[in-house]
């Protein structure tokens, strides 16, 4: 169990706040509230502290032998502002101490991550990016704002990022510090990142298709970790039920022509690609028209035929400082097995890296955690078992440091 602080900012986004702190009091953690006066102004004392099932610090001057303004902060292990208005960041940056949850930000020897949320406007004045920049050489760690609807009929960047988008954040950075390290260090910025998800369908005909058991979520997390690195990312996101991650341009696509096509489309533009979607080897030649009714027959004949090799047809086209990412989900008796697969369809496929995991028993499809190999053609150059979001980022690693050693 984790102790979270969760930090709350006087902004309309405060509400969402409260999806954030359920989700991380149902996951185990033992979270503190600490509202600004002003955000008391949207959601009362008496919500945060029902929902965290804690007292809620409002105030220096509550329980003034406990010595609270340093005391919260120091026995934290993680430190989450959601929101972060723009009144909160410039005053976070200039080091002020005129609330509890600014002196619990001085005070806080963990990781602090910042979410964002206040009008477009606001969010691209320069005194706002001046104060994130700040505080990102500080090594705060900040998300960028979701681009939306907001307050009134407007929309544009400043939207808080979506709960389950805070809360992977979070968990990521709890369970792996080298994360951290990696969110603070930018590594992506500059770059634009391709990374598709999900499971192809193949349609049998207008209510039937071929497909496969991909929930996406790994390729939602690396779509989040890049973003959260600085990356511009685009997900190409194949029948994806998950929620998608906040900071991307999303491409929907159904079978694996269209994802050919999505992929080689965004190929020149792109510094790496990494192919986590699931395409479907094979597809029917003759799609009904109508929906194929029972005909008595007690059974039914497909004729298929191979779809494109989407992972090799864009290593085959790739310019020589692109980096490209391949998964190969396989059923292998053990390790050195699942190895020897890896090594064969690393060749055959021509990528630079590629992600190994052993989906044996059904694993791995749907669930949160996952354990990964990763190899490239001299062997393997990482491994990581966990959380998929830190799995995430120990794949962008990986592509991190293949980059340069082509240049």
């Amino acid at each position: 169990m984790s102790r979270i602080v969760l930090g709350v900012a006087g902004g309309i986004a405060a509400y969402k706040a409260c999806e954030v702190l359920r989700r991380f009091s149902e996951s185990g953690h033992e979270v503190t509230v600490v509202p600004t006066p002003n955000a008391l102004e949207f959601v009362g004392e008496t919500t945060w502290a029902a929902l965290s099932g804690r007292p809620v610090a409002t105030s220096v001057f509550e329980n003034i032998t406990d010595v609270p303004h340093v005391r919260i902060g120091q026995q934290a292990d993680l430190v989450v502002v959601a929101p972060a208005t723009a009144d909160l960041l410039a005053r976070a940056a200039t080091g002020r101490a005129d609330d509890l949850l600014t002196n619990v930000l001085l005070t806080a020897h963990c990781p602090v991550l910042m979410v964002p949320a206040m009008h477009t406007e606001m969010w691209l004045h320069p005194a706002t990016q001046a104060n994130v920049a700040t505080l990102r050489e500080r090594g705060v760690l900040v998300m960028d704002p979701a681009a939306g609807r907001l307050t009134g009929a407007d929309t544009g960047p400043g939207r808080l990022p979506e709960p389950v988008d805070i809360v992977a954040v979070a968990a990521s950075v709890l369970d792996d510090p080298a994360t951290a390290d990696a969110v603070r260090a930018r590594d992506l910025a500059g770059k634009h990142v391709v990374v598709s998800a999900g499971g192809t369908h193949e349609a049998l005909d207008p209510v039937r298709f071929l497909g496969n058991a991909s929930s996406g979520l790994q390729g939602i997390a690396l779509a989040r970790a890049a973003a959260l690195r600085g990356a511009r990312v685009t997900l190409v996101a194949a029948n994806v039920s998950q929620p998608l991650p906040s900071g991307c341009t999303v491409v929907p696509v159904r079978s694996t022509g269209d994802l050919a096509e999505a992929m080689l489309a965004l190929q020149p533009d792109a510094d790496a690609i990494v192919m986590a979607a699931a395409p479907a080897d094979f597809t029917p030649v003759n799609p009904a028209d109508g929906k194929i009714k029972k005909d008595g027959s007690g059974g039914l004949v497909l004729e298929l035929e191979q779809t494109t090799d989407v992972l090799a047809t864009l290593s085959g086209g790739r310019p020589r400082e692109q980096v490209i990412v391949g998964f190969a989900a396989e059923t292998a008796a053990d390790e050195a097995d699942l190895l020897r697969l890896g090594r064969e369809k690393l060749e055959r496929k021509g990528c630079d890296l590629l992600v190994l995991n052993n989906v044996s028993g059904g694993a791995v499809f749907g669930a949160p955690d996952n354990t990964v190999t990763i190899i490239d053609a001299e062997g393997v150059v990482g491994a990581a078992s966990g959380d998929k979001s830190a799995i995430a980022h120990r794949i962008w690693d990986a592509v991190v440091a293949s980059t340069k050693e082509k240049k």
